[in-house]
């Protein structure tokens, strides 16, 4: 197995359609798996981690950090990559982060070239603004491992995140007989920017997805024959969780790795920010149906909240949409005050899944109108 970390991005044109590297040496060099065949998982491992990004520099510091950072047991050098032995003889061969902006303007890529000697395992490529769905896809092109690792630019992961997954990765192909599974992560959500590793778990960070990207390895074969991420989801929502589906009918399992663990910033909540998420449920109400198009199913109306059951939940929980971001300003804004933004997110829930709902049933009912 191999896996790579690549980190998208988009400005220009693809540089005129084309991708670039800031390597000016040979891949060859800081890549040595150009030089090996393809192997088994349980034989040798290459890490190709695939990062899309946008405008999201001050976190994508702490990201690439934290990855640069990854302890292997065994440890050797050899050409500028990293390599371990671990067990059960197989190898850790190494790993690459492979960046794809996908169009920041936020000043990534310049900061990236100007301190490129302190990411020796990131190749960075870019594309015009096409949202994370093509940014993924064109990341497990770039990919030189057999193995993906998906995860976001707003996540710094603990030292041992790479061979949490290895070794996970190990003991469910020796379980299963084979490689038809993937590995999920944990993931913990924080506002704490100087420190977002001392959060601990909450029950709100639990979840009950099949395959999300904030957090997941998987051999890069598997997302091929599934035909990867659907370009169509181009707004906000859903394009991780439909490729998922078309995993789970390719028979591929899903194997817990909480050791592997990546916690994932936000800003602590502010009133500022409730039109764009309010703007973000709508988009994902968008996609949702999008979603439900392709896989017309009862799981996945359950998924995208288009059910009477959610309608209801919502619709009294809002008391029909009474209790909205004008109504429970004031109430928000005192637990903002009181030093519990977390909280205050939670209660607007109420009202922001009401909008997801209307959303949703917005764009069904669009949808089913003649062209």
């Amino acid at each position: 197995m191999q896996i790579a970390i690549i980190l998208i991005s988009t400005t220009s044109a693809l540089e005129e359609l084309g991708w670039f590297c800031f390597k000016e040496q040979s891949c060859s060099h800081c890549c040595p798996i150009l030089e090996m065949g393809n192997t088994d998982v349980g034989e040798t491992v290459f890490f190709s981690v695939v990062i899309p990004t946008y405008n999201r520099k001050p976190i994508l510091e702490k990201c690439l950090r934290a990855l640069e950072a990854q302890k292997l047991t065994d440890v050797e050098t050899r050409g500028g990559a990293s390599y371990q032995q671990t067990f059960d003889g197989a190898s850790l061969q190494g790993y690459e982060i492979v960046l794809v902006d996908d169009g920041s303007t936020d000043g990534t890529l310049e900061w990236l070239e100007a301190n490129k000697q302190e990411f020796p395992h990131v190749r960075v490529f870019r594309q015009n603004h096409a949202g994370p769905a093509a940014a993924r896809n064109l990341g497990v092109e770039k990919a030189l491992g057999d193995t993906i690792i998906f995860i976001d630019s707003d996540l710094v992961v603990t030292e041992n995140f790479l061979q949490a997954h290895e070794s996970a990765l190990m003991q469910g192909k020796e379980k299963l007989g084979g490689d038809r599974f993937f590995t999920y992560g944990a993931v913990i959500n924080t506002c704490n920017f100087d420190n977002p590793t001392s959060e601990p778990y909450k029950i709100t960070d639990f979840s009950a997805a099949f395959f999300a990207t904030g957090n997941v390895a998987i051999p890069k074969h598997w997302l091929e024959k599934a035909g990867l991420f659907d370009t169509r989801f181009q707004l906000y929502g859903w394009e991780d969780l439909e490729l998922g589906v078309r995993l789970k009918n390719l028979g591929l399992k899903l194997i817990k790795c909480p050791a592997a663990v990546g916690y994932h910033w936000h800003p602590p909540f502010t009133l500022e920010q409730v039109p764009r998420l309010i703007d973000k449920e709508i988009q994902r109400g968008r996609m949702g149906v999008l979603f439900y198009q392709k896989h017309p199913t009862w799981e996945v109306r359950m998924m995208i909240q288009m059910t009477w059951l959610h309608r209801l939940l919502w619709g009294i929980l809002s008391v029909n949409g009474i209790l909205n971001e004008r109504t429970m300003a004031p109430f928000l804004q005192w637990l903002i005050n009181l030093g519990k933004p977390q909280l205050a997110l939670e209660i607007a829930r109420i009202f922001l899944n009401w909008y997801n709902v209307k959303g949703v049933y917005e764009a069904y009912t669009q949808m089913q109108k003649p062209a």
